[in-house]
């Protein structure tokens, strides 16, 4: 996978995730995304871009537009330097949560997107990277 172009965006506070939500919007639909697509990455993208700033403390998103031979999508990584994840399996089973939260944000990220890939460890922080591909 080949990345043409990547932005890069800051999370910082709530203000910011609404502004990481428009990005990936606006790409999504320069990239000629279904609006279910479009809605599903969205989606995605807030549910992460939250996780990065309620539990991560903060962190940075990177969108880059991705290439595949024939195929073309969106990558969205998340990065932050927080507390890290005990425990990966439980964290993305549906019902878990280390908050206040329904404990969906994992696992509806992960099936709404193409590819899922999640790396945490504690006192190492999280990256979280989720692709998805136009029709």
């Amino acid at each position: 996978m080949e990345a043409i172009s990547t932005e890069k965006l800051p999370i910082r506070s709530s203000e910011d995730v609404v502004l990481v939500r428009t990005a990936v919007r606006k790409k999504a639909v320069e990239h000629k995304f279904s609006i279910v697509d479009q809605t599903k990455l969205v989606t995605a993208a807030s549910e992460i871009a939250r996780n990065t700033l309620d539990y991560g403390l903060g962190g940075d998103v990177n969108i880059d537009v991705v290439h595949n031979g024939i195929k073309h999508g969106l990558r969205l990584v998340f990065k932050d330097q927080g507390p890290g994840i005990p425990d990966l399996n439980r964290a993305l089973q549906d019902g878990y949560s280390s908050g206040n939260g329904m404990g969906l944000g994992l696992g509806g990220a992960k099936r709404l997107v193409d590819t899922f890939e999640i790396t945490s460890a504690p006192g190492e922080g999280t990256k979280v990277a989720l692709t998805k591909w136009t029709r």
